[in-house]
């Protein structure tokens, strides 16, 4: 009889222990709580032109070297009298720069802008969602966007998410270093605890697991 109990207990703390386990950001870090409105917008840095970017470039008193254009795939645009300029990687006042220069040679002083119309991003500058999501996806970075505004555009959890055991990933370019935060998507999305609601950061990951029963 004292074995039966001895033994009964060892499964309760083995179960408790998987539960903390399943239950727990693993030692993770968490974010604090970001507002679910910015009290005050301010401008993120400055975007960076990715592929599939739909960019016009305006050529002042030159209509006929104007056009608007797809970045490549490859990172490059071909534009009248400019074939496979690299745009991938450059901020919009880059690209002018080196395409008024590239101009030069036909045209005196040129005056360019580049504007860019449909964006995606480097892979660096967007927002990727995956794992128990209606919908993963890649999603554009905003400046002051959240972890709330992330999951509206995903589409919220799957029905069998482990909302609390997600996990948001994040580089820090300046350390080089990637670091793993725990995210409470659970206590955001299904009780409304706005203090889970986390401030994103251009290139973050956000990893959501199933529930394992």
């Amino acid at each position: 009889m004292r074995f039966i109990g001895f033994g009964r207990t060892v499964l309760a703390l083995g179960m408790a222990a998987v539960l903390a386990a399943c239950g727990g950001g693993g030692g993770r870090p968490e974010l604090p709580p970001a507002a679910a409105v910015a009290g005050r917008e301010v401008p993120s840095d400055e975007y960076v032109i990715g592929p599939m970017d739909q960019l016009q470039v305006f050529v002042w008193r030159n209509p006929e070297l104007s056009s608007k254009v797809q970045v490549r795939p490859d990172g490059r645009i071909t534009v009248p009298l400019i074939s496979d300029m690299p745009a991938v990687g450059k901020t919009p006042a880059m690209l002018a720069d080196d395409l008024k220069y590239a101009l030069s040679e036909y045209i005196k002083d040129p005056i360019v802008s580049v504007i860019v119309e449909n964006f995606n991003g480097t892979y660096s500058q967007q927002i990727r969602v995956v794992g128990a999501t209606e919908k993963p996806a890649s999603i554009p970075y905003r400046a002051n966007m959240t972890v709330l505004d992330a999951m509206i555009a995903v589409g919220g959890l799957s029905e069998f998410a482990a909302g609390n055991r997600a996990r948001l990933v994040r580089y820090d370019r300046q350390t080089g270093k990637q670091t793993e935060y725990k995210v409470r998507l659970g206590d955001l999305l299904k009780d409304g605890d706005i203090r889970a609601n986390v401030k994103l950061e251009p290139g973050d990951v956000i990893i959501i697991p199933t529930s394992m029963f």
